[in-house]
């Protein structure tokens, strides 16, 4: 089954309208304007762009959800309606920013400015299509001023939005309709119960599972796997977990199907360590809420995006890195006993 992609180097916003929501528990309320904003520079135009959209590379695709009636699901019905009558669109923005203010109650979510786009030119799979864009900025930073005068520079600052660090996003693409659509999100400066808020409280939304989630959610269960319970059961060396890594690393780049009988021994081998990676999964499915799967087609750009999960290096204080990519019996680990400190000890053919 091939991975649904998209591509937003296309797409630009037909109309954009900004709001700002404030903590309803801190009771500091909300501004809602009267007109869309009207963007005539193209420079800022292509500024605007790069904010909203750049974070949005991964097919990781949700859908809208409600556990009675998905028409009772408030985003999903206004933004139905603005795709079904766009003329009403900044009227629909005013009563999405009503929705968003009713759930920011947790004392530690961050007041900001909240954005509606209505998008085009978006393409998701082989089929282009419209979206509506959902942005929030919530982290200002602090900016210098330079200013040049008749004879000096003069310095002063501004409070602004940093164009690289989306805070918040979601982008709604007008497909799959009845099933809640297809919905890509990005929250980063949210953690722990205040982060819930944006996707479960607001947006109502459950990850639609396909090849790169499956594989994904695989490399992430191997690193945990083969970084913590391996070591703490059986006290291997770091470079035996890191041979591990590579080796799991090695099997999805190579192979197009996973299978886990094939995962096992190809890479385990070790009958007692196959038998503790069955009982870690079952607790690690039930602590991370995830569904970890034993065959799936790989998804070769999920292989690409997480590799930094399966990373071959083992770090000595702060002082070394070892990158092993290879054979871990050239690799030997003791103790200096005259100088009290662990040592490795590399051994190789020819230096290059």
């Amino acid at each position: 089954m091939s991975q649904m992609q998209i591509d937003l180097s296309d797409a630009y916003f037909e109309e954009m309208s900004v709001h700002y929501v404030g903590n309803r528990f801190a009771e500091e309320g909300l501004f809602t304007s009267s007109n869309p904003v009207h963007i005539a520079d193209d420079t800022l135009k292509q500024l605007i762009a790069k904010y909203f959209l750049s974070p949005f590379k991964t097919p990781h695709f949700h859908q809208f959800i409600h556990e009675t009636d998905l028409s009772l699901n408030e985003v999903y019905t206004i933004v139905t309606d603005i795709f079904n009558t766009p003329e009403s669109f900044h009227h629909q923005t005013k009563k999405l920013t009503n929705v968003l203010y009713e759930c920011s109650v947790h004392p530690k979510i961050k007041a900001g400015e909240f954005y509606v786009a209505m998008m085009s030119g978006c393409k998701i799979g082989h089929e282009t299509v419209e979206a509506v864009g959902l942005f929030k900025s919530e982290t200002k930073e602090t900016f210098l001023k330079v200013m040049p005068g008749a004879d000096n520079y003069d310095l002063g600052y501004e409070e602004g939005i940093n164009i690289n660090k989306l805070d918040k996003g979601c982008i709604i693409f007008n497909v799959d309709h009845e099933n809640g659509y297809k919905v890509c999100i990005v929250d980063t400066v949210s953690r722990g119960e205040e982060a819930m808020y944006w996707k479960n409280e607001f947006l109502n939304l459950k990850l639609i599972e396909n090849d790169y989630v499956h594989t994904q959610n695989y490399i992430q269960f191997c690193k945990n796997f083969f970084e913590d319970k391996l070591g703490e059961v059986y006290e291997t060396s770091r470079a035996d977990e890191v041979d591990y890594l590579n080796k799991s690393q090695k099997y999805f780049q190579d192979k197009e199907v996973f299978d886990v009988k094939e995962f096992e021994r190809e890479v385990i081998k070790q009958p007692e360590i196959i038998d503790l990676f069955h009982s870690y999964k079952e607790d690690y499915q039930e602590n991370n809420e995830v569904k970890i799967h034993d065959e799936f087609d790989i998804s070769e750009q999920a292989v690409k995006s997480n590799k930094k999960f399966l990373k071959s290096v083992i770090k000595l204080d702060k002082n070394f890195h070892i990158y092993i990519h290879g054979n871990k019996d050239y690799v030997e680990r003791g103790v200096d006993e005259v100088q009290g400190l662990n040592y490795y000890k590399l051994y190789y053919k020819k230096e290059s």
